[in-house]
């Protein structure tokens, strides 16, 4: 059941997630609906997997987002030589005080950039995973929490195999949604051009918008959303479809329908309302789901993606009434 004071956190949660897109379109031109999922994803404290071709501003994104929501900012630059302890640190023993003394590695960040994830090798990969699902770090026998927020922003190439240790499904399934950003269009990238032009620098000062204490408490708002019987039914039927589609060998996990709930949760948040709605649910499934599913071989020789196959489950599960999915007031 909400209240007003439910209502009125999610108009000015809604508020400070608009300003905070706002200031990134300062810098990141064009690319509003990418900088949205990135932001619901933060929202629901979920980790991103970004799978584009260089050169597309996925590292300024990343910054642009630590920059604005004041998050520490870290960086690893995947490499095949790349340590497990490189991730997470390492006790380097001081010959001053004859002890061991851990030496923090990046991933003790709010904000951590994997740069191209698939060319590390498997043991460095899992490092990384999970830290990502267990919020904490193990480095000899002794557990050190992570500070939250820490959310993980990771790269990969998609068309680049040389020199490369493909994620597993099993891992790829730890990150909440996965994205593409794509070229700019015309107008965008003149626009782009010109906004750099008039600047005379490469660097471009992003103001504060919120801080991580704010961040949190937009993410206990998302957590308060409201999603009603028939919506959550909804989830469910779109990732049972995934796995009995005749085109997939492995469909979406019930991981798959956590990250439903939670995406459609951050998109009502975003939209100032304290309820999910079935448009949500639609608008967020293909980055949610795409990346959990299999194709059986002879389909995905046929060059369908599993983008398209989410698409079709969209179009075959019968959509709820928006009717069903609002909360009865007080």
């Amino acid at each position: 059941m909400s209240t007003d004071s439910g209502v009125n956190d999610t108009l000015r949660a809604a508020e400070l997630a608009g300003s905070v897109l706002d200031e990134i379109e300062r810098v990141v031109v064009g690319k509003r609906s990418v900088l949205e999922l990135v932001l619901l994803a933060l929202l629901a404290d979920g980790h991103i997997l970004i799978e584009d071709l260089p050169g597309l501003a996925k590292t300024l994104m990343a910054r642009s987002f630590a920059s604005v929501i004041h998050l520490r900012f870290s960086r690893i630059q995947f490499t095949p030589d790349l340590m497990p302890s490189d991730v997470t640190g390492a006790a380097i023993y001081d010959q001053r005080s004859g002890e061991f003394v851990f030496r923090p590695g990046p991933i003790f960040a709010n904000l951590l950039l994997g740069d191209e994830i698939n060319r590390a090798p498997a043991k460095t990969q899992a490092a990384l995973l999970e830290a990502m699902q267990e919020r904490q770090v193990t480095v000899d026998g002794l557990t050190r929490p992570l500070e939250r927020p820490f959310l993980v922003i990771a790269t990969q190439n998609p068309i680049e195999a040389e020199g490369t240790y493909p994620l597993p499904e099993a891992q790829l399934d730890r990150f909440l949604v996965r994205i593409s950003v794509g070229h700019p269009e015309r107008k965008h990238e003149i626009e782009m051009l010109e906004r750099r032009a008039a600047r005379r620098t490469d660097e471009l000062e992003l103001r504060e918008v919120v801080d991580p204490a704010t961040l949190r408490w937009m993410q206990g708002v998302t957590e308060a959303v409201h999603v009603s019987p028939s919506i959550a039914a909804y989830i469910v039927d779109l990732v049972q479809a995934t796995r009995s589609s005749p085109m997939v060998q492995v469909g979406a996990s019930p991981r798959g329908s956590l990250a439903l709930l939670k995406l459609s949760r951050s998109r009502a948040t975003l939209a100032g309302r304290d309820f999910v709605i079935p448009e949500d649910v639609k608008a967020v499934a293909v980055p949610a789901l795409a990346h959990r599913i299999m194709l059986k071989p002879e389909v995905w020789v046929q060059r369908i993606r599993t983008d398209d196959l989410v698409r079709r489950v969209l179009e075959s599960v019968p959509t709820p009434s928006a009717d069903e999915a609002a909360p009865i007031r007080s």
